[in-house]
């Protein structure tokens, strides 16, 4: 039976009351952290959804109900995203989660999503190589970001040489496998491949930084790819202008690091560098000006915009399109309504929800300015989400299709599903 059942009365109709279509209120669950090492980023997101709740209240509501935002505080500690992701489904009773920014989170909160039939939307670029039917990914897969940033820095930059770096945990390690396997193919030598990882919170970048710079030694042109996550970031790019390193020097493309990160930054010696996302404040639209000013105009002109949050306007918006297409928040009903889901984006074309669970994006490639904005210099068509990457073999033969085949780890050479299971 539905969490939310389907209702009208008779009392509510002669009275000329607008019947509600669920229970009321519909519940949303906000799962991200409002503290520890992931705040910098998260707590922004917290604050979009609070935003988009209130937009859409204004607007009537959803199925003749008030939206309600249930905001739950994992605190940056990853075993807590499953604690807090099973209150909200059994205690709070919500009726869709949007949440979780790291990918070690999203994983503990899965197994939790899976066995009560939860749904999630994710909203922040990861490593790809799941598919769930209970999260729909709306940040960049691997060839949406990875893939897209790297050709940037072999065909535009000319760098020969590459420092992986990244925080240690699931995300960069498995984005950096696919890298490594990518690059390898593209004719960069193994030694030529430099890979470091730290912990969470990381502070001490001056050996790291040295390591980087003694790769080029021999006169090779390095970049670096970032895979830093949360604060760990400032002290990175401090340390970078403390040794004198200029983005003509070393370029660093960061999937971590937008608008939010780049506020509690001294920018002025980081211009220059990049970051690979699928929006940027900087984009021009129409729909992008209106997001911005009422964003500034609830949060302050000092509050930024950035990536992950389109990623949760876009979702939140086809999530309620997808409520109203099945007259239900049954998650069952909504899941088969988001198939092939259409919302405009924030940089002038349309995201489309496809059968494996991710969005169709564009890629874009901002260069960081003076006062912390992007200067957009390459941006794609709208390039479809993979769940499975091309570039490791094991997952190169691997389909997901949650809409026909009703399974996400679907092997093309044996044509058969394995049912996938999550990694932990």
């Amino acid at each position: 039976m539905s969490r939310k059942m389907l209702g009208a009365t008779t009392a509510l109709v002669m009275a000329g009351t607008l019947p509600a279509l669920a229970d009321c209120p519909i519940k949303v669950g906000v799962l991200h952290s409002l503290s520890g090492t992931m705040a910098i980023s998260e707590t922004t997101l917290k604050d979009t959804m609070e935003m988009l709740v209130e937009q859409q209240n204004d607007k009537g509501g959803l199925l003749g109900c008030e939206i309600e935002a249930v905001v739950v505080d994992p605190a940056s500690d990853w075993p807590l995203f499953a604690e807090k992701a099973r209150e909200l489904l059994t205690v709070q009773n919500v009726d869709v989660i949007f949440g979780s920014w790291t990918s070690v989170s999203r994983k503990s909160a899965l197994p939790v999503l899976e066995e009560l039939n939860g749904l999630m939307f994710y909203p922040v670029q990861y490593e790809g190589e799941e598919s769930s039917k209970n999260v729909f990914y709306t940040g960049a897969a691997p060839n949406q970001q990875a893939i897209p940033a790297t050709d940037y820095f072999l065909e535009e930059l000319g760098v020969e040489k590459f420092a992986l770096l990244g925080t240690d945990y699931v995300y960069p390690r498995t984005t950096n496998n696919i890298l490594e396997a990518y690059l390898k193919d593209k004719g960069i030598a193994a030694e030529d491949i430099f890979v470091n990882y730290t912990p969470f919170g990381h502070s001490d970048w001056s050996k790291i930084v040295a390591d980087v710079v003694a790769l080029g030694a021999d006169g090779k042109k390095v970049g670096v790819i970032s895979t830093i996550n949360g604060d760990a970031n400032v002290g990175f790019y401090k340390e970078l202008a403390a040794a004198g390193i200029s983005a003509d020097d070393i370029p660093v493309v960061a999937f971590s690091v937008g608008e939010e990160e780049l506020a509690g930054l001294d920018t002025s010696n980081l211009v220059g560098h990049l970051a690979a996302w699928n929006y940027f404040q900087s984009a021009e639209s129409d729909a992008n000006d209106a997001w911005v000013t009422a964003w500034k105009a609830r949060m302050g002109d000092e509050r930024v915009t950035n990536d992950p949050m389109e990623a949760h306007y876009i979702g939140f918006n086809m999530w309620v399109n997808a409520v109203t297409a099945a007259s239900s928040t049954d998650v069952d009903a909504v899941r088969a309504a988001m198939y092939g889901q259409e919302f405009p984006n924030l940089t002038g074309g349309t995201a489309v929800m496809l059968p494996n669970h991710h969005l169709a994006k564009p890629v874009l490639i901002g260069e960081i300015q003076a006062d912390g904005q992007f200067d957009i210099i390459s941006q794609t068509e709208e390039v479809p989400g993979d769940a499975w990457t091309d570039f490791l073999p094991e997952s190169a033969v691997l389909k997901s299709d949650w809409q026909e085949l009703g399974c996400g780890m679907y092997n093309t050479e044996t044509s058969s599903c394995v049912q996938i299971k999550s990694n932990y």
